[in-house]
């Protein structure tokens, strides 16, 4: 059973301007905190100057907040029914055969709106700024970003044969790999030549390797200033698939998963992250149980502050279980599936749980 939209739309109001709060709270906080740790790291580099060092936090704050976001979903809805319980809000509603069931119903539905909102707008927008971030970071910084692993592996044909690369790391938002050695194959499979270069830099058709070292079987080392070596890759495809999964937007990340595959790189940490976000609206109302099985509890019967804490032990346990089980989904232990939707799920069950216990018996 629906209630009044009067009364829907005035819960509705109150949920979501709480939970923006809180999110607007956190969005400066961590603003301000990361202005005060790059104007720290600036010291004399060029060009980094107090404006430009506030412009790079506005573009990195976004994908800190957003990672956040469900914190703010939680503490926002407990905040709005611990307000509606102390000024007896709820007394009334229970009084006018209003269940908790359904003054929920808003708090739901705006879980829902937010965790869509955020996954097909918020996050795009996050993500390009991210980007803008890494391209300023590396200007202003010179910074190169380890791999993605221990190592990087890019395999590659083209019609001179096949090779296989080795890097240790790639400079963001570039097609730039560092520590470079690529093995190298004729037509037949049979081995040519060893390439060992501190850099590699992919050109239309070509890598161009610089300051390297060539081994062969049948002659002396010689060392080049350039060489090249012929590729079938190309330098956009390179970059995303360097990519981090939080800098690629939601609705570029189908695309991006498609074209590492076809580049024959794994593209796990591409449908993990496409996984979570699609699963995002389902933590968000998770989070919303879990602050109406902790909030409920009438003022004058007291604990209120035990249940608070007991809403805050369960929030961070809830995002605890969701790294544990992205960083299973990255190691390929789980489907990104599993590793995506499994928190969101048992995060609501549990909330259902305890808030039937409580009104139901």
């Amino acid at each position: 059973m629906f209630i009044g939209a009067t009364l829907a739309r005035y819960l509705s109001i109150r949920f979501v301007r709480t939970i923006m709060l809180v999110f607007g709270t956190v969005f400066a906080l961590v603003y301000t905190l990361d202005f005060v740790e790059l104007l720290r790291r600036a010291g004399d580099a060029e060009g980094a100057g107090p404006a430009v060092m506030a412009q790079l936090s506005l573009y990195r704050t976004p994908a800190i907040a957003e990672q956040v976001f469900p914190f703010a979903v939680l503490f926002g809805a407990m905040a709005t029914l611990l307000q509606l319980s102390r000024k007896l809000e709820l007394v009334v509603a229970r009084a006018a055969g209003i269940s908790a069931w359904q003054f929920l119903q808003p708090g739901i539905a705006v879980a829902l709106g937010l965790g869509i909102v955020s996954v097909a707008v918020y996050n795009p927008v996050s993500a390009g700024l991210k980007q803008q971030a890494t391209k300023l970071e590396g200007r202003i910084f010179a910074r190169r970003a380890k791999g993605l692993g221990p190592d990087i592996w890019v395999p590659q044909k083209s019609v001179d044969g096949s090779a296989i690369i080795r890097a240790e790391g790639a400079v963001e938002a570039t097609s730039t790999i560092t520590n470079v050695a690529a093995f190298v194959f004729d037509t037949s499979g049979k081995f040519l030549e060893r390439i060992e270069a501190p850099e590699g830099v992919l050109r239309d058709g070509y890598w161009e390797f610089r300051d390297a070292h060539v081994l062969t079987t049948v002659e002396e080392p010689q060392i080049y200033g350039t060489y090249l070596l012929a590729t079938n890759l190309v330098p956009n495809q390179l970059r995303q698939t360097f990519a981090p999964p939080e800098s690629v937007p939601f609705w570029k990340l189908d695309d991006t998963i498609r074209r590492t595959e076809s580049a024959g790189f794994d593209a796990t940490r591409y449908r993990l992250q496409y996984a979570v976000l699609t699963a995002r609206p389902l933590l968000f109302v998770a989070m919303v149980f879990l602050a109406a099985s902790v909030s409920l509890r009438f003022f004058r019967f007291g604990g209120v502050a035990r249940l608070v804490l007991g809403g805050v032990v369960a929030g961070f346990v809830l995002y605890v279980a969701t790294e544990i089980m992205r960083d299973l989904g990255n190691a390929g232990i789980v489907g990104p599936a599993v590793a995506a939707w499994l928190p969101g799920i048992v995060g609501s069950l549990l909330g259902t749980l305890a808030l039937l216990y409580q009104e139901d018996g």
